[in-house]
């Protein structure tokens, strides 16, 4: 338990001094939101200080009763054969079975360790929900600027349409090729304005993950590279089974029920009670006694007697079901990474196909694009066939950079679930 302890301080240790590396950290780096999610997040907080909060109930569990001392006053002094008996003072210390303290104390440690596992699950699910967010406002970034590309590309067919047009004899046909691409312009146009409210949405949404104001600035690369994992996908899914902080809560929680159980079993035993007896004996004038006036001196032992059995049964039978209660809801959380364990592998696989996929789609198009631009600026090629293309270029290279963010989803996901600490 002491090593447990050790490796939770070194944790701690290295979770409050992140702080002080911020000032080596780009203001757009992914990993300075990291930090600053892990400091400021207060989901992260309020975990790290019910741990604390935890902590501070070992003390109180593995500590002796409250030593009871009784005092007594004769208003008048009691005739004794030795002397007068003025005063009485009492002093007890009751001792609890033997165990019961230790297990007391193992119980609320064990506990407190639930709770680190808790703080660090908060960690590890506000660190991924960052990772997520930054990824779609990239994307929607990206889909801004490749849709602003993709209107200049229209701009350019506007004005050759515009010159074949004033050039042609047959007119109503490129003026309605003409109409056709302000069509075109005007959905690209919404679909950049509605793009941009997402992008305001998802800034906004980012800024609460590191509990900052709403509208303050986040940075994202120019570039996102996909970050592909060379992972044994069975050995990922043992490392989930073994690592993760739920599971990890509800072991410690399992065996703390067992230290109840084996602290209640003391319980029903006798505690014993040391103490002590002074009596104040003022000396008369009427003994004799060599002892006339001498104070007495009286060891006690006291023994309480748990005649009453049922309530030890009935907080025995709580601890067991609790345990047991624990157990089943450890197989639960274990059947559920498993299920998420496969939807993240499903994503990320597929992710990792289509990046490669749209990669060469897009480049067909691009080149089919540039092709067709020039065979219709000199009336080689249908507008029809060049809007199609545009928009089949189009259309790639949004599937491309969500392909991208989507297996970098994916991979966050899953160190999320192996709970791969970002420091």
């Amino acid at each position: 338990m002491k090593t447990v302890f050790s490796s939770i301080l070194i944790s701690v240790v290295l979770i409050t001094g992140s702080v002080y590396s911020y000032s080596q950290q780009s203001p757009d780096s992914l990993s300075f939101y990291l930090r600053l999610a892990a400091e400021n997040n207060p989901i992260v907080l309020q975990r790290f200080i019910e741990y604390e909060a935890a902590l501070k109930k070992i003390p109180q569990a593995g500590t002796l009763p409250d030593p009871q001392l009784d005092l007594g006053v004769f208003i008048t002094p009691m005739e004794l054969p030795g002397g007068k008996q003025a005063a009485d003072m009492r002093l007890m210390q009751m001792f609890p079975w033997f165990g019961v303290l230790k297990n007391a104390k193992d119980e609320m440690s064990l506990m407190a360790m639930s709770k680190f596992e808790l703080f660090r699950d908060a960690r590890l699910q506000v660190w991924y929900d960052v990772r997520r967010t930054w990824y779609e406002l990239f994307k929607v970034r990206k889909n801004i600027s490749i849709s602003e590309k993709s209107l200049e590309n229209l701009k350019v067919i506007e004005q050759l349409t515009l010159i074949r047009y004033k050039t042609s004899i047959a007119g109503n046909s490129d003026l309605i090729d003409l109409y056709r691409i302000q069509i075109e312009v005007g959905e690209l146009r919404n679909s950049i304005a509605l793009l941009r409210n997402q992008e305001q949405t998802i800034v906004s949404g980012f800024n609460n993950h590191l509990n900052r104001a709403p509208l303050t600035k986040v940075y994202t690369y120019d570039v996102l590279l996909p970050d592909t994992l060379d992972l044994n996908f069975l050995a990922v899914s043992d490392t989930i089974q073994s690592a993760n902080p739920m599971l990890n809560m509800l072991d410690y929680e399992k065996e703390a029920y067992q230290a109840r159980e084996k602290m209640v079993k003391g319980m029903g035993y006798p505690m014993i009670g040391l103490g002590v007896n002074y009596s104040f004996i003022n000396g008369s004038n009427m003994s004799s006694s060599s002892m006339n006036g001498t104070d007495m001196i009286m060891p006690m032992i006291s023994v309480t007697l748990p005649v009453y059995r049922k309530k030890y049964t009935a907080m025995r039978q709580e601890a067991g079901l609790l345990r047991e209660a624990s157990s089943m809801s450890y197989q639960a959380v274990s059947n559920s990474l498993r299920t998420e364990y496969f939807m993240a592998v499903q994503l990320y696989q597929d992710a990792r196909r289509r990046v490669k996929l749209y990669e060469d789609q897009y480049l067909l198009a691009s080149k089919s694009l540039e092709i067709m631009l020039k065979s219709f600026s000199v009336s080689a090629a249908d507008l029809t066939d060049v809007l199609r293309t545009r928009q089949q270029t189009l259309d790639y290279e949004l599937k491309q950079v969500e392909a991208i963010t989507d297996l970098n989803t994916a991979s966050a996901w899953l160190n999320r679930l192996m709970a791969n600490s970002e420091f």
